[in-house]
């Protein structure tokens, strides 16, 4: 089994934007196929969870870097990674509703049904990880795992029609580039949830989403910026709680597909008691919302800092 590892790519603040793209994505690559046998089945669920991520940090370059490589240029490679990921999305949320919804409260609702629930979940997994193993196998994958590598390795969109801007900017340094970059994303976190109303779930929800994007986007340049581990870590609170969140949305629709069609009331009565449960632990967690976002809004910023580069201060 291959390790987990959060080792960032190896940029360098001498590369330009372009090359740093480039190492991005290529080291999000190669760590993917290392987990590729590891997903074809459950033995050991970060298989499936690594190359999901995998998948994740890649669109989410490409996503980061749109200001220098513009979407038409990897537009291709965005989508057949963002359909690629999606075949994992239920073998992934059968594995979370397993291992950290069923399995932590075996024994302790005092409800009927749960060795059902267990039984109805794990075969619903068993087909969930039948199309995993259709899509490793599929003429998608293979394509991806064949040309994507030469698309990268080869800076493809370094001979994209660009606009001036981008094509200036595509050359120029990454240090400058991610300062700026860093700056929107946090903008954007700070937008979504300075007034965000805690019982609106559409807005939480979209507050998770740029809370995810900062942090990839933090990730990828801890190699250039000393000080981005640590202001990573001024937003796991506030992450793990908007994980929850989403853990709780997504347990609510998984159990309605697990249940369509099924005539066992213990069960379904069971899967009630289990959404309850998730429900309570979220909202204990979303009374200490107010701490964890005022540590996340008073950390520093490390890619102002002198020991950033050239020493400017915020302005």
């Amino acid at each position: 089994m291959p390790k987990k590892s959060k080792k960032p790519a190896p940029i360098a603040k001498a590369q330009t934007v372009s090359e740093a793209f480039q190492a991005i994505l290529r080291h999000n690559y190669d760590y993917l196929v290392q987990w590729e046998q590891a997903a074809r089945n459950w033995e050991d669920i970060e298989g499936v969870h690594q190359l999901r991520v995998s998948f994740r940090r890649i669109r989410s370059a490409f996503s980061a870097f749109r200001d220098a490589v513009p979407k038409d240029a990897s537009a291709y490679w965005s989508e057949q990674a963002r359909w690629l990921a999606g075949e994992l999305g239920l073998a992934r949320d059968l594995d979370v509703f397993i291992d950290e919804g069923l399995q932590p409260t075996r024994g302790l609702l005092s409800l009927p049904g749960e060795d059902r629930m267990m039984a109805l979940a794990e075969r619903h997994r068993a087909e969930a990880y039948e199309r995993v193993r259709a899509m490793l196998d599929g003429d998608r994958y293979a394509e991806f795992r064949r040309d994507f590598p030469i698309w990268v390795d080869a800076a493809a969109w370094e001979q994209a029609e660009l606009k001036k801007r981008p094509a200036k900017r595509l050359h120029s340094a990454v240090l400058p580039f991610s300062r700026k970059l860093l700056d929107r994303l946090e903008r954007r976190v700070l937008e979504s949830g300075t007034h965000v109303d805690k019982r609106a779930p559409e807005q939480m929800h979209q507050l998770r989403i740029e809370c995810k994007k900062l942090r990839y986007g933090a990730e990828f340049f801890t190699p250039i910026i000393p000080g981005l581990n640590e202001f990573i870590g001024h937003m796991k609170g506030l992450q793990d709680l908007l994980g929850v969140m989403n853990d709780v949305a997504v347990m609510k629709q998984l159990l309605q597909q697990l249940l369509e069609g099924e005539a066992d009331a213990e069960v379904a009565q069971y899967a009630g008691g289990l959404v309850g449960w998730r429900t309570r632990q979220f909202h204990e967690l979303l009374n200490s919302f107010d701490d964890r976002w005022e540590e996340f809004t008073r950390a520093k910023h490390p890619w102002w800092s002198k020991n950033s580069g050239a020493g400017e201060s915020k302005a």
